[in-house]
């Protein structure tokens, strides 16, 4: 679980650099989803909060993991409910303001990425612990 954590805090870290860096390209991308995408991206978010979720009880930060699958679980649930005007409309809301909202979203987006892939990434510890291990494992093979 500990992977498909890490695959989506990597995919969250993504999102957020794009954000960041190209945010034209997310107005352009957003602008261009028909609303049967409307579905596909509900369904993408509603699969993260579950990832997050059960993923959650294996990661540095619990808790944390677990207010940000609900959160996500229920954006997932509730965007095909408002259905696709509205969200066209927040749309032009922030295409409205300049790109400085969509980065603002891309840095949001980059700060929980990384503290998604922080909490399921392999605590310092673990790793010296492992090396300890193999590297008592190749002393005992020499002294045999």
């Amino acid at each position: 679980m500990k992977i498909l954590g890490l695959i989506v805090g990597a995919l969250i870290i993504g999102l957020g650099i794009i954000g960041l860096v190209a945010p034209g390209f997310v107005v352009s991308a957003q602008y261009s989803l028909a609303p049967q995408g409307l579905y596909i991206v509900a369904a993408s978010r509603m699969l993260v909060g579950l990832v997050l979720l059960i993923a959650a009880s294996s990661s540095r930060l619990p808790k944390t993991l677990r207010v940000f699958g609900v959160a996500t679980l229920v954006v997932g649930l509730t965007t095909p409910l408002m259905g696709f005007e509205p969200s066209r409309a927040i749309l032009n809301w922030s295409s409205t303001h300049g790109t400085a909202v969509i980065r603002i979203w891309g840095a949001i987006d980059l700060l929980i990425g990384v503290l998604t892939a922080f909490a399921f990434a392999r605590s310092a510890s673990a790793y010296d612990q492992s090396l300890d291990r193999s590297r008592d494992s190749v002393f005992r093979m020499k002294l045999l």
